[in-house]
């Protein structure tokens, strides 16, 4: 789902938080990795392997489901966050069709957000692969083919079963067909969890950037909001002085406006998961990165914010390789999807954390230069504190 290399606020009618440096945080895994879905033992059949990051809500009833598996997107459940077990029914499948204006070939449940545990707002990771299709692309190799959007889908039966509108409702997609620019990776992808800030919620999404005669944008990490989860046309992007970016379907709606977003540093690819400390309100974000740069080692790292525009400097909390390092040279396996779920998060969306919570990830077996689908989904205990 993410490539193995690195990618290289608020409105004035927002919530107004207070100016200064970020807080000050510290993260610390606390024991061995504990499994909570191993491929080899529990999967329904060859798509069940985990493929993105957890995302978790209680529904109506108070027991919770989980997602973060692959393009035949099935739950986790159980009575709480610490006993799961994969459910085999498929809440969600890719017709991997050839048409990119169906926007229908390999999608992802890469966030959620519910109310009343009922209804529920998704964002989808939507992969066009044109490269699987004949006549699609002018390269056979992934990712010079590799066409992404953000969409949106729905649940009314508790995350059960989800559908999209036909056509989807793109949430951020570039503002032009798969087949320019072709020889790149391109689009908007990996969303983060949806995340709630007073009444407006939240998430972060990368995109490649582009180069075009109406429009250029910056690649990096992108933060988008509305009021309403669950009409997925109201999500906008910050722009550096307000959220008004609008990223439609370029098959069927001309981009009127040439507003982009802004990236948000320190993130140098997707964001894992960002979560709300209970006691002092700070945001912390978790994400995965190459050695190199400012990241002296590869492996996951955290960082802290109180704006969610103005983050600290990231810090390292669990060295190791990631799908953005040579699997060749891995040969202890790959680590990757970081989030943090508190089992004691309030409300039903597990997007806020206390002094102590779980970093949810996945270990990837390599055999010489593949990556296998020998992957398992673990667990780690964190502390954490935050000094206001």
């Amino acid at each position: 789902m993410i490539p193995r290399v690195c990618l290289t606020l608020l409105a004035l009618a927002g919530p107004v938080h207070a100016a200064g440096d970020p807080p000050l945080s510290a993260l610390t895994l606390v024991g061995p990795p504990i499994p909570v879905f191993v491929a080899s033992r529990d999967a329904c059949d060859g798509a069940d392997v985990p493929d993105a990051p957890a995302r978790a809500f209680r529904d109506a009833t108070g027991a919770v489901a989980l997602y973060g598996m692959h393009y035949r997107n099935r739950a986790l459940r159980g009575p709480d966050l610490d006993h799961l077990k994969i459910d085999c029914r498929i809440v969600l499948d890719s017709g991997e069709r050839p048409d990119p204006a169906a926007y229908d070939d390999r999608s992802w449940i890469t966030a959620t957000w519910t109310e009343d545990g009922k209804t529920v707002a998704a964002l989808l990771h939507h992969e066009y692969q044109a490269n699987e299709h004949p006549g699609r692309c002018r390269s056979k190799v992934y990712m010079e083919c590799w066409y992404n959007t953000v969409l949106g889908a729905s649940s009314t039966d508790g995350g059960l079963t989800f559908t999209r509108k036909a056509p989807p409702v793109v949430v951020a997609g570039a503002p032009f067909r798969q087949e320019i620019d072709q020889g790149r990776h391109r689009g908007f992808f990996n969303p983060s969890n949806i995340f709630a800030d007073g009444r407006y919620r939240y998430f972060f999404a990368s995109t490649t950037g582009w180069n075009q005669p109406s429009s250029s944008q910056e690649h990096g990490v992108c933060l988008f909001r509305t009021e309403t989860p669950a009409d997925p046309s109201g999500w906008r992007a910050w722009t550096g002085t307000a959220f008004k970016a609008a990223f439609p379907d370029p098959y069927r709606t001309a981009r009127t406006g040439t507003d982009t977003c802004k990236p948000i540093a320190p993130f140098p690819a997707p964001v894992g998961s960002v979560v709300r400390h209970r006691t002092s309100g700070a945001f912390i974000a978790v994400f995965m990165a190459k050695a190199g740069d400012r990241f002296p080692q590869s492996g996951f790292y955290w960082t802290t914010s109180r704006d969610l525009l103005t983050w600290d400097e990231p810090r390292l909390l669990l060295a190791g390789a990631t799908l953005y390092d040579d699997p060749c040279q891995a040969a202890g396996g790959l680590i990757a999807y970081p989030a943090l779920l508190d089992p004691a998060a309030q409300g039903r969306n597990f997007d806020n954390i206390g002094d102590t919570a779980a970093l949810f990830y996945a270990t990837l077996v390599t055999k010489g230069c593949e990556i296998t689908s020998d992957r398992d989904l673990v667990r780690r205990a964190a502390a954490i504190k935050v000094w206001p």
